[in-house]
């Protein structure tokens, strides 16, 4: 049998795949996090970052470079 392979992007990731894909350590990534500035959600003990989320903090971080 073989497993199919989804080409349907991720729309939760770990701590550290948000890390990843911002180009940040995982420690920064947390402290995102906890700040609220990236917001996480939690299924049972697991913290997951919607990929949306991380969108929407790099379209935060653009308004903000380019109303200064």
């Amino acid at each position: 049998m073989t497993a199919l392979m989804s080409t349907e992007p991720d729309l939760l990731l770990t701590v550290e795949e948000a890390a990843q894909r911002l180009k940040i350590g995982r420690t920064q990534m947390y402290s995102l996090i906890t700040s609220g500035e990236v917001q996480s959600v939690t299924i049972g003990r697991l913290r997951r970052v919607p990929a949306e989320c991380l969108a929407a903090y790099v379209s935060g971080l653009l308004a903000a470079a380019q109303s200064n």
